[in-house]
């Protein structure tokens, strides 16, 4: 992968609240819901992202990283993520 190291800690900011807080992401998967801890609200992906943290984190899901960093197309495969 080039050198470069995948992030699996990502913070979230809820767009209902406004609130943010810091979460570990899997490595091996996406993770298509998430409750906000500050309002109760229940996050899912936006359109054509495949995963909380890609719609809401300051860095994407581990899956993402590496499709762009080898160069692929941004997109999850491989059956890790299911968005």
């Amino acid at each position: 992968m080039k050198g470069e190291t995948i992030q699996t800690v990502s913070t979230l900011t809820c767009p209902q609240c406004g609130k943010a807080a810091t979460e570990t992401m899997p490595t091996d998967a996406c993770q298509y819901f998430y409750d906000c801890t500050h309002c109760g609200a229940l996050l899912k992906p936006l359109t054509g992202d495949c995963c909380v943290f890609c719609s809401y984190g300051d860095v994407p899901c581990p899956p993402i990283q590496e499709a762009r960093a080898t160069g692929q197309s941004a997109s999850c495969g491989g059956g890790a993520c299911s968005g």
